[in-house]
């Protein structure tokens, strides 16, 4: 296959979206040099994209490349930010696969939509780039596997954004709890809590000049465009998002599973319903997933549109013989069985020492603070959450493998359609 072949002035010229075949290694692009110590990053996506360039920027030596996103407007919000804060102009892009094609980059980071991530980091390893992918990092369990597949295959480094992972104060608290601070653990319990409004019903209206909404679409199966549904109410349709526990409950999940040192349930449930909107979302917005090891066993409680101020319930808590361990967003308390607080810590929080790792990975061979295939982990717990809740049923789950066991209904969501030539291969 020639160097072509991901070309994006071809592929607007020759073909179609849905034709492309976009899954074919691509041997012009193996075997590059290794990242010299200035590293090159091209950001895709530029809402929560915006947090990595200043991220990847204030870590020494690292250049922001290129900025993508299917929105011009976006995309130049993204430059302007960008070069502010470095010398060299940033280049400016409307599809990633640009951003593969140049040599020279030796990161991308993707901040794009749930749908997209898996996709882009499997052709980015195959490019033979790294890739920091922002949370859950893939739209399917099946995708999941992929992108780990892909990573071992490509020898990529790719780190999931659950970027408490490499926050002091976290990795401060959970030695003390894995030392002891509370005893056996015997249960951990997640929360998260917001105001958001209704997303109403959707209409059918003309595409914004500055939106590429085929792109945006990408290896999702096509839809018309509705005037409620981007950029950012995707994350309430089972097509492209997957909701609440997997846009939030990843975090205090994955704190959970840290904490309590497990890999995969033994059963999930997750029941809930969208109670406070007769609108288009399709998720729950109330709701309480349980996820049981046997001997141990964590929850993840949501509220996406009542705060419940009355109600003051730490990000992730574990429970222990000899007391709680309660984790904020970034700090931590202990306290013992009567409920007094013996020591505290106040936390350290931002996303750059998490960019830190990455490019010290790259450079020094430092391992990954949430290399993909743990992150997947994590991520896999909230996609059992929605395959239960979508099914309505609660799952056997093999502990060893993290499969779904004797539930048709439930293995059907393994896996997803996608436009034709965006099936991800590895």
């Amino acid at each position: 296959m020639q160097d072509s072949t991901l070309s994006r002035r071809n592929f607007v010229k020759n073909t179609s979206l849905a034709g492309v075949a976009s899954f074919a290694v691509l041997p012009s692009l193996q075997g590059q040099k290794a990242p010299s110590q200035k590293l090159k990053v091209g950001v895709m996506g530029l809402k929560r994209g915006m947090a990595h360039i200043t991220g990847f920027q204030a870590v020494p030596n690292v250049e922001i490349a290129y900025v993508c996103d299917v929105d011009k407007d976006r995309a130049a919000a993204g430059a302007k930010l960008a070069n502010t804060n470095q010398k060299i102009p940033t280049k400016v892009t409307g599809d990633f696969r640009d951003i593969l094609e140049d040599k020279s980059v030796d990161i991308l980071s993707i901040a794009a939509p749930n749908f997209w991530q898996a996709p882009a980091t499997i052709l980015a390893c195959e490019a033979g780039k790294h890739v920091y992918v922002e949370k859950p990092g893939s739209h399917t369990p099946e995708e999941g596997e992929l992108m780990v597949k892909a990573a071992r295959k490509y020898d990529r480094k790719v780190q999931l954004g659950t970027q408490r992972r490499s926050y002091e104060s976290m990795i401060q608290g959970m030695q003390q709890l894995h030392e002891g601070a509370i005893g056996k653990i015997l249960h951990a319990r997640t929360w998260y809590i917001n105001s958001r409004v209704g997303i109403g019903k959707g209409k059918p209206a003309s595409v914004p000049d500055s939106l590429d909404y085929d792109l945006w679409q990408g290896p999702i199966p096509e839809r018309p465009y509705k005037d409620n549904l981007i950029h950012y109410n995707w994350h309430w349709h089972w097509l492209y998002g997957g909701g609440e526990i997997i846009n939030n409950g990843v975090h205090s999940l994955d704190l959970a599973r840290w904490g309590m040192g497990v890999e995969y349930p033994t059963k999930v449930s997750y029941f809930g319903t969208r109670h406070y909107f007769d609108d288009d979302q399709e998720t729950p917005d109330t709701g309480v997933a349980q996820f049981d090891f046997g001997e141990v066993g964590a929850s993840w409680d949501g509220s996406s549109c009542h705060r419940r101020p009355e109600e003051n319930i730490s990000f992730c808590t574990f429970y222990g013989e000899g007391g709680a361990m309660a984790f904020d967003f970034s700090g931590y308390k202990v306290y013992d069985l009567k409920g007094r607080m013996i020591s505290e810590r106040a936390g350290t929080p931002g996303d750059v020492p998490h960019f830190q790792n990455m490019c010290d990975a790259i450079r020094k061979g430092t391992p990954l603070t949430q290399e993909i295939e743990e992150g997947q982990k994590s991520t896999h717990w909230c996609h059992l959450g929605n395959i239960a809740y979508r099914t309505k049923s609660v799952l056997d789950i093999d502990q060893e493998t993290g499969r779904i066991k004797n539930n048709r209904e439930a293995m059907k969501l393994w896996t997803k359609p996608y436009r034709k030539g965006w099936k991800p291969k590895v």
